[in-house]
């Protein structure tokens, strides 16, 4: 679990995030949204370790990181694993390659069992038979997938995800929150993911952050969304007019979710 606990940071005079309370529960997919320059991506970068805040604190399992120094820091990034918008995969390695990258750079095991953890993460994102591809000879989504493996090679205690479907169409977008989803509540993850993605967010939004203008505005789950009395949160979710659809069926049927979308 990690908590935010009155989190407030600026940047040359200008507070971005504002007193920021939240809990991001462990095996369950959290999720962090807002609109561009609300201040998710701060608040995604504080909690890592990237920014500092001005004051607050931010506990792992009652750790706080904003009090540890640079050795305490490294330490507890070993227990975080990264998904990076772009997937951030080395070029000039193969899909097998990339995996085992943290396993050489952040442990004593034998290169057998380097090997047989990354076959491992690749048979686990369903990769099995593209251990040497290289990243330019496969799909967006099948890079994503790698990133994942790499992701959870070193059995991190906490996943953090940035923006994991861009770039990726609706269908690839769909397979990518189903594999977070899973593997989140298999190994009993504590997951963050900063997204835009409304597809995300009533898909497997099971505990939802909203950011508005640096303030945390709004918490609740993917069923809860659709009775919102949050204007901002209804403004920023249902501005599509196939979610306005949705919400519509759902508060007319007395339903969490629509039948096509469990």
């Amino acid at each position: 679990m990690i908590e935010v606990k009155d989190v407030t940071k600026s940047f040359d005079g200008k507070t971005v995030l504002h007193d920021i309370n939240a809990t991001f529960v462990s095996g369950k997919t959290n999720l962090i949204i807002g609109q561009s320059g609300s201040g998710k991506t701060v608040l995604l970068k504080s909690i890592v370790g990237l920014f500092k805040p001005d004051s607050g604190e931010i506990l792992f399992d009652g750790r706080d990181i904003t009090k540890m120094n640079a050795g305490e820091v490294k330490e507890l990034r070993k227990e975080i694993g990264m998904l990076f918008q772009g997937s951030a995969l080395f070029d000039s390695e193969t899909v097998l390659g990339n995996v085992m990258f943290p396993l050489v750079m952040f442990t004593n095991m034998s290169n057998g069992e380097i090997r047989d953890r990354a076959e491992f993460c690749l048979e686990r994102v369903n990769l099995q038979g593209a251990e040497d591809k290289y990243p330019s000879e496969i799909s967006g989504g099948m890079q994503k997938r790698v990133a994942i493996a790499r992701a959870i090679a070193l059995n991190p205690r906490y996943l953090f995800c940035d923006e994991p479907n861009s770039g990726l169409d609706p269908r690839t977008s769909i397979v990518i929150d189903e594999l977070l989803h899973d593997i989140t509540h298999e190994y009993n993850i504590t997951t963050v993911i900063n997204t835009h993605d409304m597809n995300s967010v009533l898909g497997i939004g099971e505990n939802i952050v909203f950011i508005n203008k640096g303030y945390r505005e709004w918490v609740g789950d993917m069923h809860q969304i659709y009775t919102t009395a949050n204007h901002a949160l209804e403004e920023f979710v249902f501005a599509n007019e196939l979610f306005t659809k949705v919400r519509k069926y759902v508060l007319a049927n007395e339903t969490p979710i629509p039948p096509k979308a469990k």
